[in-house]
């Protein structure tokens, strides 16, 4: 789930503090007109138009605008959908930035956000294709923003997810991009990962995955560590716990039985996997999982 926090026009030479978010939750700034820098602990991004920040871990972070004279503090104006952002003494407008969140369950949305990049920048203007996609969302979130009725955080949270979309499948080839198992381009590559989504249960092994792809083994696994940033076993856990996740919070299958169908032989070592990459044994997530998916009361006896 998206959500948009605040749209920032902020003046020359100011810095913008931004709090780390909770747990399951990844911060996302994109910047629709100007220049700045966003600190992440000791990276600093420069960001130009075009370009999206995804912050995975929520940490916090700073964002500085450019301009001369000591650095200005920031005031805020609280609205119905969103918090407006700008410079305090007033200063006019140098970037044009809308900032938000995405909220993901704490097994295959967790197990997702960590195999990003921390952070991930990307610059969709570097492509013809994604900057003319870039060009309408920053159309529709701005005419949007100033419209700001009934129905704009539903419409703003869409096409905040939109952005999310176009961030996963990004190439790794762009000069600001990172590689994500997500968005691999190399179409022998791309044909394996597809192979263990459809079916995390078979028995992937590495010398099988390379026959997949035509490859030998050795050139299969430097491309897939090149274009994936992780290797192969990481990545076939990694699948077959978001795979686990979603058995368990849709059917009713034994643990068991869920870790036989993703390809674990011995449930005590399907448990230790999943815990790892989740944080929590299969059991617990799955009552998580219903404990949340259950209407409230008042709602229940809505319906």
């Amino acid at each position: 789930m998206a959500e948009l926090d605040r749209r920032c026009l902020l003046g020359g030479s100011t810095r913008m503090d931004v709090a780390g978010r909770p747990p399951l939750q990844a911060q996302f700034h994109v910047l629709l007109e100007g220049r700045c820098q966003l600190q992440v602990g000791r990276v600093l991004l420069e960001m130009r138009p075009g370009d999206l920040v995804l912050i995975p871990s929520g940490s916090p972070h700073r964002v500085i605008t450019p301009g001369d004279g000591p650095l200005r503090i920031t005031d805020e104006t609280a609205g119905d959908s969103f918090i407006t952002m700008h410079s305090a003494d007033g200063s006019p407008a140098v970037i044009d930035l809308f900032c938000g969140h995405y909220s993901f369950d704490p097994g295959a949305g967790a197990v997702l956000f960590r195999s990003l990049p921390d952070p991930v920048h990307v610059s969709f203007g570097d492509s013809r294709e994604t900057d003319e996609v870039l060009r309408m969302l920053s159309a529709l979130m701005r005419g949007e923003a100033r419209r700001e009725g009934t129905g704009t955080a539903a419409i703003l949270s869409a096409l905040s997810t939109v952005l999310l979309a176009m961030v996963l499948r990004t190439t790794p080839n762009s000069p600001t991009a990172e590689a994500l198992w997500t968005a691999a381009s190399h179409p022998r590559v791309v044909a394996a990962i597809e192979s263990v989504l459809d079916d995390p249960g078979a028995d992937w092994s590495i010398e099988r995955l390379a026959r997949s792809a035509g490859m030998s083994r050795a050139t299969f696994l430097r491309h897939f560590s090149q274009e994936t940033g992780m290797n192969v076993g990481a990545f076939v856990t990694r699948a077959r716990v978001m795979a686990a996740a979603d058995l368990l919070g849709t059917s009713d299958a034994t643990v068991a039985t869920v870790a036989a169908r993703v390809g674990y032989h011995s449930e005590s070592a399907f448990s230790r996997a999943f815990r790892s990459e989740v944080g929590m044994t299969p059991a617990r997530y799955r009552r998580d999982h219903r404990h949340r998916a259950q209407p409230a009361k008042g709602e229940a006896e809505a319906t």
